[in-house]
Formats: structure tokens, sequence, C-alpha cells
């Protein structure tokens, strides 16, 4: 399909819409093919305001078959044995209902064509957390923020589980689980370092060896995790996180940004919020959110030093996944500004690697990371 197609596609399925006659404006385009735009429409005098998603199919590599088995998904490929979305609309759809429904800041969504990738959301605004933090002078207390978002965190975790459906209707405080963020998805994140990241720090591929003894010992890792229990986002950071002060409690952290939501580990989200691969949190607020995550959950000193170390794990398990796919960006992509953000990677998978249960990868990689 050419771009004028797709235009015309985009065009037709707002004019069925009441956002028929609105003003458009161009927004900033992600990392992934998703394209948006603010659409501006004046009653009176008044203006309202919505996002237009355009998510083409076909755009990204195959996502994962409702009912694929892990050998089948590793046989597809990455997008699959990862349990992401890739150019699917109706993984977005789903969860933005079944927050919404909970009582969280997701978007409203007003119409949606999924099979040709269009939908038509609700506005949650411009102010994204890194952009109220950005500068000497940010507009509003970090802490501030960031209890917020782990307030989100902690209802989120706390709800009950239940069967998954497409769309809720009545909210009875659980959210219907998605696909699980199980040992497949997590293990073929990790493989990004040892396919994209350590061949791009060495000028060259690395040994086959090397790369099974990492396989091994990530999937050593990853089978001591709990079982997933709770909704993950999985890209829960202050790039996707809106300040809504108007709205009241969890509702205040607007969310975006997690069509590749699955069921998984309880403090995955935490890691990815507070060790961001795009900004540095103020290392003194980490602790005192990290207790107040505990806390919210009711763990007790036992389950608190169990978490501690689930911790550790998911967290050099997504930065190491990060670090793959920054250099991939680069790499295979072209998209070089990405080699900015890698150092600060880095330093947050070197501290992961210093916990006791990352000794075995933390001896693997001591040849390509200085003082892990």
């Amino acid at each position: 399909m050419t771009n004028d197609d797709r235009a015309a596609d985009r065009e037709t399925f707002v004019a069925a819409t009441p956002w028929a006659e609105a003003a458009r404006t161009a927004l900033k385009q992600d990392a992934s093919t998703r394209r948006y735009w603010r659409l501006t429409r004046h009653d009176g005098t008044d203006a309202s305001t919505a996002i237009l998603m355009d998510a083409p199919p076909g755009s990204e590599p195959e996502g994962c078959p409702p009912d694929a088995t892990p050998a089948a998904r590793e046989a597809i490929g990455y997008n699959a044995a990862a349990r992401l979305a890739g150019g699917r609309m109706a993984p977005f759809v789903d969860i933005a209902r079944g927050l919404s429904d909970a009582g969280l800041s997701a978007p409203r969504i007003f119409a949606v064509d999924a099979d040709r990738g269009f939908a038509l959301i609700e506005d949650l605004g411009d102010d994204l957390f890194a952009r109220l933090l950005e500068g000497d002078s940010p507009q509003t207390d970090e802490m501030t923020l960031y209890e917020a978002a782990v307030d989100v965190l902690i209802d989120l975790a706390r709800r009950k589980t239940g069967p998954r459906h497409p769309a809720a209707t009545e909210n009875d405080g659980a959210i219907a689980p998605p696909p699980a963020y199980d040992e497949t998805a997590m293990l073929a994140e990790t493989q990004l370092l040892t396919q994209w990241y350590l061949p791009h720090r060495l000028d060259g591929p690395i040994e086959a060896d090397f790369a099974e003894a990492m396989r091994a010992a990530w999937q050593g890792l990853i089978q001591t995790l709990p079982a997933p229990s709770t909704l993950v986002l999985r890209d829960y950071h202050a790039e996707n996180l809106l300040w809504l002060p108007e709205r009241r409690g969890i509702a205040r952290t607007g969310l975006i940004d997690f069509q590749d939501g699955l069921w998984g580990h309880a403090g995955y989200d935490l890691v990815s919020l507070l060790e961001d691969a795009r900004r540095d949190v103020t290392p003194r607020i980490i602790p005192p959110l990290i207790n107040r995550y505990m806390v919210g959950l009711g763990l007790d000193e036992a389950e608190r030093d169990a978490f501690a170390g689930h911790y550790a794990i998911l967290g050099a398990q997504r930065n190491a996944k990060i670090l793959g796919i920054f250099a991939r960006l680069a790499n295979r992509d072209g998209k070089t500004r990405y080699l900015d953000l890698l150092p600060r990677v880095e330093g947050h998978f070197m501290r992961n690697l210093t916990h006791p249960h990352l000794h075995t990868i933390r001896t693997l990689m001591t040849p390509f990371l200085p003082n892990p």
C-alpha cells in the first residue's frame, strides 16, 4: 500500500466519526511504526481534541498468534517469541478498555477499526513526566510524580485476576489478563544482548559457545522468578506517563504506549520506571519509592528480601533487552541517536549485576563491561 492509499484510508476512517471536519496536527513519532495526529474541533467558543492513531497492519514483523507454542513462536521470529503486538491495534484497545474500566487514566476509545489499524482516542495532553522534569527548574516535584506512578503499580499489583475477555464492561476490581510474560518471551529479549549489543561493542560476532552459555544462564535466572501475577505495561517510564493533576488518586497518572502489555511479574514496571533509559531518576528518591511499593503490597521482611532479588533479575533482564534494542535500532535501522542512551543503560545493567543472584551473568560479562 502506498502512502497516498494509507492517507485515503485514514481520512475515510475519520470521515465516519464526529471528527470529520477537525483540524489535524501531526505529533512526534516514537520508535515504532505508529503515527499520531491531534484533531481539534470547535463547538461554538469551545475547542475539543482527540488523538488519531495510525498503526498500519503488516508494518512490523508478525506478532504472536494466540495459541502458538513456544517453539512455534521462536520459529516465527522475535516479535512472536517476545509476545509483541507488532502492527496490531487490538491489544492496545483491549488493554486501554481494561485500564479505563479499572479507574485508571488510559485513553478512552472513541472509534476504532482494528483490522485497518486506526483508532480515535482520548487526548490526555502533553504534560509528559519527562517534559515536566526537564531542565534545572522542573515544573513539578519529581517525588510527587514518581509517587503517583508507583501508586498506579501498587493498584495494578493488588487487583484480582480473571478470565480473559476482549472488552470488559463491568468493573469487579479485576483486569482480565493478556497472555503471560513467560519464559519464552523473557528469554528472547535477553538474546538481544548477544545478538546485537555485544557484536556492536566488539565490532563483530561473538562465539556460539558464549551465546549458548549466556542463554543457559538467563534461562536459569528466569526460572527462579515467581509466576506472573499482574498486568505489566512493559514500557512504563517518564516519556509514557502524563500528569493529570485535575484528576484524583491513581487517575492522576495518564498511561500510554502499553500495547505490548502482558500478564507478568510484580516489580517489572517498577524497574522500568526507576531504571529509565532516557532520564536519570534522582538516586536519593529511589529507595523510598521501592519501599513505598513494598509497603503498598504489604510485604513482610522475608518477602522484601525475595522481592529485592527478583527486582535485580528483572532489572538485568530488562536492561539487557534495552541494550540490544538500542544497538539494533542504530545498526539495523540507522537510528544512531539511540547510541547516546547506551551509557546510562550500561550503568543500570552493571548495578544489576552486583546482586549475588546475577553472579553467573556477571562472570560471563566481565570481559565486556568494566567493573560490573
